[in-house]
């Protein structure tokens, strides 16, 4: 049976998650920002209580391809047990959470996913968001003006963060829920939060990377305005945390802009870049027209940050 789920339901989607994601302990965490998450969860439940699949809709704010800010459907969460699978059960999930979408106002739906084959048939589709990958750039003296990210920068970096993604097409609007609980969910203490300061004080560039086997990932970044070169002195104290990891390669998924460009010798080795597409985006025009939701993709400069997945 598929419905909506209940308070009572939460115990046996936290062993759902734990079962078939293993250890995501921020799960939960998660699903608790939303006060309205159990009728945006939908459930394929036995009669015993079991569930074998869940699927759930996250409201968000994201900006369009002129800044401006609409309701999305995110879609995460999406669990079946294995023994489950091959039932349709998810595409009934999907169903469910697109009529509740389009009821609520949602303009279009967005996920990530590594099999987009689940959700093609329910109506969503890929996009592509270039990323430039190659071997790592020398160290650089430049290093030593960057420190790492402490507690104390939080409202710092809400100011900075916000300012630098104020137009930025598919970017989230983040709340201070967001800051609390989703931001650090997603950016760990095993993952580089890196800062840079103003002569004056006060962080003037931040980033967020991860070490990925032998290559490390930039996941985000941020620049107050004209000072684009303190991306470059990020880039390079990178390198120096990465090349001391055991790390490689690099792989920045930062927007193509030409200032981006400028400092990108900074992380990688010009004469090895390779240009790539990361598709594991997946879009579904609700109550939006799809030409206006593909324009929002495709703008110049658009960024879905990982600190705002679902």
């Amino acid at each position: 049976m598929i419905r909506t789920a209940t308070p009572s339901d939460e115990p046996a989607l936290h062993a759902l998650w734990a079962r078939c994601f293993g250890d995501a302990p921020h799960l939960p965490a998660l699903y608790a920002l939303d006060e309205g998450r159990h009728h945006r969860t939908f459930v394929a439940a036995r009669h015993d209580g079991t569930l074998d699949a869940a699927v759930v809709y996250v409201p968000r704010t994201v900006r369009d391809a002129h800044g401006a800010p609409h309701r999305v459907g995110g879609i995460g969460s999406v669990a079946t047990r294995p023994e489950a699978r091959g039932r349709g059960l998810v595409r009934g999930l999907l169903a469910a959470a697109t009529a509740t979408m389009l009821t609520e106002g949602c303009a279009w739906s967005l996920l990530f996913t590594d099999t987009p084959g689940v959700y093609g048939s329910s109506g969503w589709r890929t996009f592509a968001r270039p990323y430039a990958d190659g071997l790592l750039a020398d160290a650089s003296p430049a290093a030593s003006g960057v420190r790492d990210a402490g507690p104390a920068d939080r409202p710092a970096l809400v100011r900075l963060q916000a300012e630098h993604n104020a137009r930025r097409p598919l970017t989230s609007v983040r709340t201070d829920q967001d800051w609390r609980v989703r931001v650090p969910s997603w950016y760990g203490p095993d993952l580089w939060s890196l800062v840079t300061d103003a002569p004056d004080g006060g962080p003037v560039g931040w980033l967020v990377a991860r070490r990925a086997g032998d290559r490390v990932e930039v996941l985000e970044a941020a620049v107050a305005p004209g000072a684009t070169d303190r991306l470059g002195d990020l880039y390079a104290a990178l390198v120096v945390r990465a090349r001391a990891a055991g790390a490689v390669r690099a792989r920045s998924l930062l927007p193509v802009t030409a200032d981006a460009e400028r400092v990108l010798p900074r992380l990688l080795r010009a004469d090895t870049v390779v240009r790539g597409s990361d598709t594991t985006g997946m879009y579904r025009p609700l109550l939006a027209p799809a030409r206006s939701v593909e324009r929002t993709l495709a703008a110049p400069g658009a960024a879905y940050w990982y600190g705002d997945s679902f």
